[in-house]
Protein backbone atom coordinates (compact mmCIF):
# COMPACT_ATOMS: atom_id res chain seq x y z
CA UNK A 1 0.00 0.00 0.00
CA UNK A 2 1.59 3.26 -1.05
CA UNK A 3 -0.04 5.43 1.54
CA UNK A 4 2.02 6.42 4.31
CA UNK A 5 1.92 8.19 8.04
CA UNK A 6 3.46 11.11 6.29
CA UNK A 7 0.11 11.20 4.22
CA UNK A 8 -1.93 10.87 6.96
CA UNK A 9 -0.33 13.58 9.09
CA UNK A 10 -0.15 15.93 6.29
CA UNK A 11 -3.77 15.75 6.68
CA UNK A 12 -4.10 15.95 10.49
CA UNK A 13 -2.75 19.29 10.72
CA UNK A 14 -6.21 21.39 10.39
CA UNK A 15 -4.76 24.44 7.83
CA UNK A 16 -3.52 21.55 5.37
CA UNK A 17 -6.55 19.90 5.42
CA UNK A 18 -8.37 22.80 4.76
CA UNK A 19 -6.40 24.02 2.01
CA UNK A 20 -6.94 20.47 0.27
CA UNK A 21 -11.36 21.07 1.04
CA UNK A 22 -10.39 24.58 -0.47
CA UNK A 23 -8.69 22.97 -3.62
CA UNK A 24 -11.25 20.40 -4.52
CA UNK A 25 -13.16 23.10 -5.85
CA UNK A 26 -10.53 24.03 -8.15
CA UNK A 27 -6.86 25.25 -8.98
CA UNK A 28 -6.09 28.03 -6.50
CA UNK A 29 -3.47 30.77 -6.18
CA UNK A 30 -1.05 31.01 -3.01
CA UNK A 31 -2.66 34.56 -2.48
CA UNK A 32 -6.31 33.26 -2.29
CA UNK A 33 -5.65 30.59 -0.14
CA UNK A 34 -4.08 32.77 2.14
CA UNK A 35 -7.03 34.93 1.90
CA UNK A 36 -9.46 32.28 2.71
CA UNK A 37 -7.53 30.84 5.81
CA UNK A 38 -7.04 34.25 6.97
CA UNK A 39 -3.04 33.13 7.93
CA UNK A 40 0.17 34.88 7.07
CA UNK A 41 1.31 34.11 3.24
CA UNK A 42 4.87 32.87 5.01
CA UNK A 43 2.43 29.84 6.90
CA UNK A 44 0.68 29.11 3.83
CA UNK A 45 3.68 28.27 1.51
CA UNK A 46 4.80 26.25 4.53
CA UNK A 47 1.75 24.57 4.69
CA UNK A 48 1.54 24.19 0.58
CA UNK A 49 5.51 22.52 0.63
CA UNK A 50 4.65 19.77 3.20
CA UNK A 51 1.16 19.09 1.16
CA UNK A 52 3.34 19.23 -1.99
CA UNK A 53 6.11 16.79 -0.59
CA UNK A 54 3.55 14.12 -0.04
CA UNK A 55 2.00 14.90 -3.45
CA UNK A 56 -1.46 15.87 -2.57
CA UNK A 57 -1.21 19.52 -4.46
CA UNK A 58 0.96 20.01 -7.99
CA UNK A 59 2.18 23.71 -8.57
CA UNK A 60 1.91 25.56 -12.02
CA UNK A 61 3.71 28.91 -12.37
CA UNK A 62 1.84 31.22 -14.17
CA UNK A 63 2.98 34.36 -14.79
CA UNK A 64 4.53 36.09 -11.15
CA UNK A 65 2.25 33.40 -9.81
CA UNK A 66 2.10 30.04 -8.56
CA UNK A 67 -1.28 28.04 -9.04
CA UNK A 68 -2.08 25.13 -6.88
CA UNK A 69 -3.96 22.40 -7.90
CA UNK A 70 -4.99 19.24 -6.44
CA UNK A 71 -3.99 16.03 -7.16
CA UNK A 72 -6.27 12.73 -6.42
CA UNK A 73 -3.53 9.93 -6.17
CA UNK A 74 -2.79 10.21 -2.05
CA UNK A 75 -6.63 10.62 -1.72
CA UNK A 76 -6.88 7.57 -4.16
CA UNK A 77 -4.53 5.34 -1.88
CA UNK A 78 -6.28 6.73 1.37
CA UNK A 79 -9.58 5.52 0.22
CA UNK A 80 -8.31 2.15 -0.59
CA UNK A 81 -6.27 1.64 2.59
CA UNK A 82 -9.76 2.81 4.41
CA UNK A 83 -11.65 0.28 1.83
CA UNK A 84 -9.58 -2.84 3.15
CA UNK A 85 -11.21 -1.73 6.72
CA UNK A 86 -14.68 -1.44 5.32
CA UNK A 87 -14.35 -5.02 3.83
CA UNK A 88 -13.08 -6.56 7.21
CA UNK A 89 -16.01 -4.61 9.25
CA UNK A 90 -18.49 -6.02 6.57
CA UNK A 91 -17.42 -9.44 6.71
CA UNK A 92 -17.72 -9.09 10.75
CA UNK A 93 -21.38 -7.56 10.62
CA UNK A 94 -21.89 -10.62 8.17
CA UNK A 95 -20.46 -13.17 10.38
CA UNK A 96 -22.08 -11.78 13.53
CA UNK A 97 -25.42 -11.15 11.12
CA UNK A 98 -25.49 -14.92 10.93
CA UNK A 99 -24.60 -15.79 14.30
CA UNK A 100 -27.80 -13.61 15.61
CA UNK A 101 -29.86 -15.92 12.99
CA UNK A 102 -28.69 -18.80 14.03
CA UNK A 103 -29.05 -17.97 17.60
CA UNK A 104 -32.57 -16.63 16.98
CA UNK A 105 -33.48 -20.12 15.15
CA UNK A 106 -32.50 -21.94 18.09
CA UNK A 107 -34.63 -20.24 20.68
CA UNK A 108 -37.73 -20.47 18.17
CA UNK A 109 -37.18 -23.98 17.45
CA UNK A 110 -36.71 -24.70 21.54
CA UNK A 111 -39.75 -22.45 22.22
CA UNK A 112 -41.66 -24.46 19.78
CA UNK A 113 -40.84 -28.00 21.40
CA UNK A 114 -41.39 -26.33 25.51
CA UNK A 115 -44.52 -25.28 23.95
CA UNK A 116 -45.79 -28.51 22.89
CA UNK A 117 -44.70 -30.37 25.94
CA UNK A 118 -46.98 -28.04 27.81
CA UNK A 119 -49.97 -29.23 25.77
Amino acid sequence: MGMTITTMSALAEPNRLHIVELLRDGPLTVGEITEQLGLAQPQVSKHLRVLSDCGFVEVHPSANRRIYTLQPQPLIEMDAWLDSFRRMWEERFDRLDDYLKLLQSKEEKQSSTEGAEDK
